[in-house]
């Protein structure tokens, strides 16, 4: 998609693409905040055994983990 200069459009061209997104925006379905919000509180829950960002990397599984110390003389 080729990408577009916004400051270069006339006003007529850059209401046209305002009212474009406009329609595609106003066809979404809308849910309520306090519905995603349980809905995406229920999959993180459901994950969390698996979740290393939660649960931590095991040392011997861990492919950062520093492999020798730092020496100085």
């Amino acid at each position: 998609m080729p990408v577009i200069n916004v400051e270069d459009l006339t006003d007529k061209d850059r209401a046209l693409m305002e009212v474009n997104q406009l329609k595609v925006e106003v066809k979404l379905e809308r849910w309520l905040t306090s519905k995603c919000c349980e809905e995406i509180k229920d999959y993180i829950q459901a994950g969390v055994e698996e979740d290393t960002l939660v649960k931590g990397i095991s040392e011997e599984k861990n492919p950062f983990k520093e492999k020798g110390g730092c020496v100085v003389c």
